[in-house]
């Protein structure tokens, strides 16, 4: 979480799985979760999109992304920086 002005905002480390469109890409999120009677670890995984202004991103890399306004319809999320290409 990152606070800027008095808004809490989320900042996560993600991996670019797509990069075929200009000024965005898709980013898989995978989370380890615990069943709740069966006791069994599964992984979830989900897409988000982001806008990447200036296409610095390219596939397979790990980026820091950040919450922000809607920029289209499905890009909820901006680009911040490579952390490992």
């Amino acid at each position: 979480m990152v606070v800027i002005g008095n808004k809490s905002i989320k900042e996560l480390i993600w991996e670019v799985i797509s990069d075929k469109w200009d000024k965005s890409r898709t980013v898989l999120v995978k989370t380890v979760k615990m069943h709740p009677l069966y006791k069994k670890r599964f992984i979830v995984k989900k897409k988000y999109y982001m806008h990447d202004e200036a296409n610095a991103s390219k596939l397979w890399d790990m980026v820091k992304i950040r919450e922000c306004r809607p920029v289209s319809k499905t890009k909820k999320r901006k680009f911040i920086e490579i952390v490992k290409a």
